[in-house]
């Protein structure tokens, strides 16, 4: 019974990699690209921070990212890179990101690796990757605001 668990689940995790992969194909080309290093912390509720580079024709531009979850229990260290979409103007990469389909929820124990598409209010998507170090379990959806520092 327990081979066929791992065999369902790994059906399900390929069906995600490969659902993901088609999106990403079809978006075309990304306007801009994300590296982003950071971490969280919760005990019901959840912080997330980080930091790092969004480069945009051709410049990097320093990013921070503060987000808020509920439902959250632990401790983790998160290293993630992107490709954004629909950026036309710089001014519309800050805003409130949250997840434009499924996903949002999980757990991770010791390390595992997430791919997500968020969205914020002006259009721009990102299709994140990363990976993440520690111990997280997520029940619910959160958001997270992400801003160039001027």
């Amino acid at each position: 019974m327990n081979n066929v668990k791992k065999i369902i689940i790994l059906l399900l995790v390929l069906n995600a990699m490969t659902g993901f992969a088609w999106a990403a194909g079809q978006q075309g080309k990304p306007d801009a690209t994300l590296q982003l290093s950071g971490g969280s912390f919760a005990a019901g509720i959840g912080l997330s921070w980080a930091k790092g580079t969004l480069t945009y024709q051709g410049k990097d531009y320093p990013v921070s990212v503060n987000g808020l979850s509920l439902a959250k229990v632990g401790i983790s260290s998160t290293s993630a890179s992107g490709e954004v979409y629909n950026l036309k103007k710089l001014q519309d990469f800050d805003g409130h990101y949250v997840a434009s389909g499924p996903g949002g929820r999980g757990v991770t124990v010791a390390g595992g690796h997430t791919a997500v598409t968020i969205k914020n209010q002006n259009g721009v998507r990102v299709l994140v990757t990363s990976t993440t170090r520690g111990v997280d379990v997520t029940a619910s959806r959160g958001g997270v605001d992400m801003r160039i520092k001027r």
